[in-house]
């Protein structure tokens, strides 16, 4: 793990397993800056790890909206002038007030896939082109996308699995696990580590709370990969007891 200080960014981090990833983060003494739809939301999560001890900041940062995000970009620019870790945390299950029968196969509606895919898929690769100029002026930068083996090929292939089937969420985290390997690809040039991470089934708002594990737990593997030292592993997908099937 590495102890140097650095400047993370979370997305979603103002509730959940992204709050506990910043929890984590500032716990180690890291500076943490915190992602949410709404300044509000975000400055009252970080107002409260500041209390306790923690050097963290809140920035309005919706993945969805390309204004929201430069203008978060651009405010961790002349801030701190450079981001040694991007957490790419902020997910959803479904499109707000839809029946989850829109994601079933034989009910299938391709906007309430679209809607999952545009928080994601397209949020992590938004966010992250735009944080790449800040990316490149750390010393040892990193990303970390925050998938679920929900999207593992190995799982949805095996008909025994009792996990759900969504045709939005279950291929976002496909989607977004081969979104990661290109990352880590094309810019394994440039010293960049870009990771999955497999949170498990964790108690948030994401699954109505029926989740087994708590957020400190979920938070683990992300906050691991988001602290390795800068040769470490890249294009990897793993949980906190190691490795994740694809």
């Amino acid at each position: 793990m590495n102890t140097t200080p650095m400047i993370a960014l979370v997305t979603g981090g103002n509730k959940g397993i992204g709050r506990e990833i910043a929890s984590q983060l500032a716990d180690l003494g890291h500076t943490v800056i915190i992602g949410a739809r709404g300044l509000e939301r975000a400055e009252a999560a970080a107002a409260e790890l500041r209390a306790a001890g923690g050097d963290v900041i809140g920035v309005a940062l919706d993945v969805t909206d390309q204004a929201s995000i430069d203008a978060a970009a651009e405010t961790i620019r002349v801030r701190f002038g450079r981001l040694d870790s991007l957490i790419n945390n902020a997910g959803i299950s479904h499109q707000p007030g839809a029946d989850f029968s829109g994601q079933l196969p034989a009910s299938g509606d391709v906007d309430q896939v679209r809607f999952v895919f545009e928080t994601n898929v397209f949020g992590v690769i938004s966010v992250t082109g735009a944080f790449l100029p800040l990316l490149r002026l750390s010393a040892a930068p990193r990303i970390v996308n925050v998938s679920s083996s929900a999207g593992s090929l190995a799982a949805i292939s095996d008909f025994a699995n009792t996990d759900p089937i969504g045709l939005g969420y279950v291929p976002s985290k496909t989607a977004l696990t081969a979104v990661t390997l290109m990352y880590a690809r094309g810019l394994v040039g440039e010293g960049i580590l870009v990771n999955a991470v497999c949170p498990g089934f964790v108690d948030t708002d994401l699954n109505n709370h029926r989740g087994v594990r708590t957020p400190a737990q979920g938070a683990a593997s992300a906050v691991r990969m988001a602290t390795i030292k800068k040769d470490g592993p890249t294009g990897t997908f793993t949980d906190d007891a190691g490795p994740v099937a694809w």
